[in-house]
């Protein structure tokens, strides 16, 4: 298995370019990648939730990985998303590990809910048929339990546990789970617009968060991840008032705006990376307005 040291640092979701013609755009998706690479990710989570790896096949996905791994030059961990159905999972895994990627974030089966034994079982076919690490990821139709949780740790691939569920209580059982493993285990807050929980996740022993907000402003990211860092309460209140809570409000008005907002930023930042792909949908001209004056909001608080 690849050793995967992740610094403390903005974690970073790109998302996916696609050119006028709903292809692909590797040049894209290596250009933002690179470009955000130099605002110093921790990481580069590529071909996850904001990369729409849902709606991604695995030529395409395979495209996005080897793009990512190219841009950041081993200056950074690329991993990858993997998941839905077990046989897609598995050939995604399979590039990744063959394109230089550094580790996988295991996202839930497709569709169906298994029992808790099923769960572990998926996530142990995947790791059967890749030596890179894996990071679970709590959420959706992938709900572990604590006990599971404990199962998979015993599992010398699984490094890290991302939780999108929003339960504190069974967040801060996996964190003591893997204290009596003994292991150095890597937990993150994976809930939309992690900045607004992150407090609390902290709290739990839970140090890490997405941020998909740095792929469209990372200044932004940034400012917000130094003031939670440092215990500065009132940088972080300030952005949370005047920038995250009227995105998060801007991003409840239509279902899948946690990506299509993110990639309208992008855009908005000058570079071209298309819609999103169905079901989803890109946001309205007034919506694209009143992002535009929220980002303009959001740097003037954070400077």
């Amino acid at each position: 298995m690849r050793d995967l040291m992740i610094p403390d640092r903005v974690l970073f979701f790109p998302v996916t370019a696609f050119d006028e013609a709903g292809r692909v755009d590797a040049a894209l998706v290596e250009q933002h990648v690179a470009e955000r690479v130099g605002h110093e990710p921790g990481a580069v989570f590529a071909a996850c939730g904001t990369g729409e790896f849902h709606a991604l096949s695995v030529e395409e996905y395979a495209v996005v990985v080897a793009a990512s791994v190219r841009a950041t030059a081993g200056r950074v961990p690329v991993l990858t998303g993997v998941g839905g159905p077990l046989g897609h999972a598995i050939a995604c895994a399979r590039e990744a590990e063959r394109l230089g990627a550094d580790g996988l974030l295991v996202m839930p089966p497709y569709l169906v809910q298994g029992p808790q034994a099923g769960l572990v079982a998926y996530v142990e076919a995947i790791a059967a048929a890749t030596g890179l690490p894996l990071i679970v990821y709590h959420r959706g139709a992938a709900q572990f339990s604590p006990g599971s949780i404990a199962r998979l740790l015993e599992l010398p691939q699984v490094i890290g546990v991302k939780d999108g569920v929003g339960d504190l209580a069974v967040a801060q059982r996996f964190v003591r789970e893997a204290a009596a493993s003994g292991r150095d285990i890597l937990f993150f807050n994976g809930l939309l617009t992690a900045e607004m929980s992150q407090a609390a996740y902290t709290a739990v022993g839970v140090p890490m968060y997405s941020s998909a907000v740095f792929a469209m402003a990372p200044d932004i990211a940034v400012a917000f991840f130094a003031a939670h860092r440092a215990g500065d309460l009132v940088t972080q209140a300030r952005l949370i008032d005047g920038f995250y809570a009227p995105l998060v409000d801007l991003r409840d008005e239509t279902p899948g705006f946690a990506v299509s907002l993110i990639k309208a930023g992008v855009r908005l930042g000058g570079l071209p990376v298309g819609s999103v792909r169905a079901p989803l949908v890109d946001p309205t001209p007034e919506q694209v307005g009143r992002l535009e004056a929220l980002l303009a909001a959001g740097r003037e608080l954070s400077a």
